[in-house]
């Protein structure tokens, strides 16, 4: 068991979490024709729109209350109305997800009352989901903005059991921000080849996947049909992708009476067997062949790989259930959890991780802990890759953002061959390093061999 330890300076200096707000605006982003709309400052959503278009290479329907000076005093209802209103007006959408920030949040609006007294004011806002979600800047982090939307959505659009018809091909797949639309769209052809039906809220892998569009929209370009979203109470089970994600679980399960089952992750040999396992027991139907193949090609992977893995020392920066997941990946394939920094507290399973400490800190901390701690791999988002080059230690690159490599939407590490693919990758890396020896290596005896006797 790891002792966490909360770093208390006053100051981040090299930033590792990513802002609640643009967690839940990502989640917002995995409904079908949506609108994230952040209630504050034009710069607050600007910081946050840059980095989800460099991280997806794609257009990003994110948009703001425009706060200024006078509105911040005297407060912003009227601004979030005229927002409200020409969303509706100009673009259509069938669903707006506003997320505060800190700049609202500190004032302390009654958002609640503002969006009864809008919708009374304007009868055409009556039959046009909106969602609020409270996710402040200055409190949790990117995985806490993405659980905290979800849940709003569910308890705005959820039915509840006492009125749903129970469908036994139907269940329900609640997926972490640290899924990626590679992760999603391959959980529901695993899903699918049982005979099943997901409903995955939020569905990422159909508007943030990187495709063009027959027309172009201004809204999100796929994502959960809110109808989808209306009618989960008909499922017959619900499967949620780590801790963060229990929070909107209990509420699904508390609404509609059906039973969850949440997985820490769904990377590596055993949490996929328990994955398949899950399925077969739902549908009724053996494991189909396939699957059974590619188990067997991942373990001939781990065993081919665990030869680049053994021994190295790792350092690792990320969220919680990101941070979780690869050090037990790391740790079972024999390599040693040198550092490791997570963005917050708030995982229970941070004490769980194979180490001795656990940092909650910055990428600041990070560096210093591998100064102290020398390791054979930085592991964590984009902006590691200074510490990588002031260390000389090869980065690998994981979370959010990602923004100094393309393709980061069709990286897979979830199944069978997800791990396999991540096991590929990091060994490829290991492998990348492996020193070769050269005649300079055995300079310092060559003089005393040559001086040696050829015979006796």
């Amino acid at each position: 068991m790891s002792i966490v330890v909360e770093n208390k300076k006053p100051e981040s200096i090299n930033p590792l979490k990513v802002s609640q707000p643009l967690g839940a605006a990502l989640a917002f982003l995995g409904i079908d024709k949506a609108i994230p709309l952040f209630h504050g400052s034009q710069g607050c959503t600007s910081f946050a729109l840059v980095l989800a278009v460099r991280h997806f290479k794609e257009t990003i329907p994110l948009q703001t209350t425009a706060m200024n000076e006078v509105s911040t005093i005297l407060g912003g209802h009227n601004h979030l109305e005229e927002a409200i209103l020409n969303l509706t007006a100009r673009v259509d959408p069938r669903f707006i997800g506003i997320a505060s920030t800190a700049l609202v949040e500190t004032r302390g609006e009654d958002y609640v009352g503002a969006l009864k007294e809008i919708r009374a004011k304007n009868p055409d806002l009556a039959n046009r989901q909106i969602t609020f979600v409270s996710t402040p800047d200055y409190n949790g982090a990117l995985e806490d903005g993405w659980s905290n939307a979800v849940t709003a959505i569910i308890d705005g659009v959820v039915i509840p059991w006492s009125t749903a018809v129970t469908s036994f091909q139907q269940i329900n797949v609640l997926p972490g921000v640290h899924q990626t639309a590679a992760d999603i769209e391959a959980l529901r052809d695993i899903i699918e080849s049982f005979g099943l039906y997901p409903v995955i809220l939020p569905d990422i892998s159909s508007s943030l996947d990187g495709h063009i569009p027959e027309n172009w929209m201004t809204t999100t370009m796929g994502g959960t049909r809110l109808e989808e979203v209306a009618h989960m109470a008909r499922s017959a089970h619900t499967i949620a992708i780590g801790e963060h994600m229990r929070k909107p679980a209990d509420l699904l399960e508390s609404l509609t009476g059906i039973p969850t089952s949440l997985f820490p992750d769904i990377t590596g040999l055993s949490a996929s067997d328990r994955l398949m396992a899950l399925l077969s027991r739902i549908s009724g139907k053996s494991i189909p062949q396939r699957y059974r193949r590619q188990r067997s090609q991942l373990v001939d992977a781990m065993l081919d790989g665990h030869f680049y893995f053994g021994g190295k020392k790792v350092a690792i920066a990320a969220d919680p259930d990101l941070l979780v997941s690869l050090s037990h990946f790391f740790h079972n394939l024999g390599a040693k959890i040198e550092v490791a920094v997570s963005s917050t507290s708030h995982s229970p399973h941070l004490k769980d991780i194979p180490t001795e400490k656990v940092i909650v800190g910055d990428l600041m901390d990070f560096e210093d802990g591998v100064r102290d701690h020398p390791v054979d791999m930085l592991v964590t988002h984009s902006h590691g890759r200074q510490a990588s080059e002031r260390l000389g230690i090869p980065l690998f690159r994981v979370g959010f953002p990602i923004f100094d490599r393309i393709g980061n939407a069709h990286s897979l590490t979830l199944g069978y061959q997800g791990t396999q693919n991540l096991i590929f990758r990091i060994a490829n890396l290991f492998l990348e390093k492996t020193h070769h020896p050269k005649p300079a290596d055995f300079a310092d005896n060559s003089a005393d061999i040559l001086k040696e006797p050829l015979y006796a």
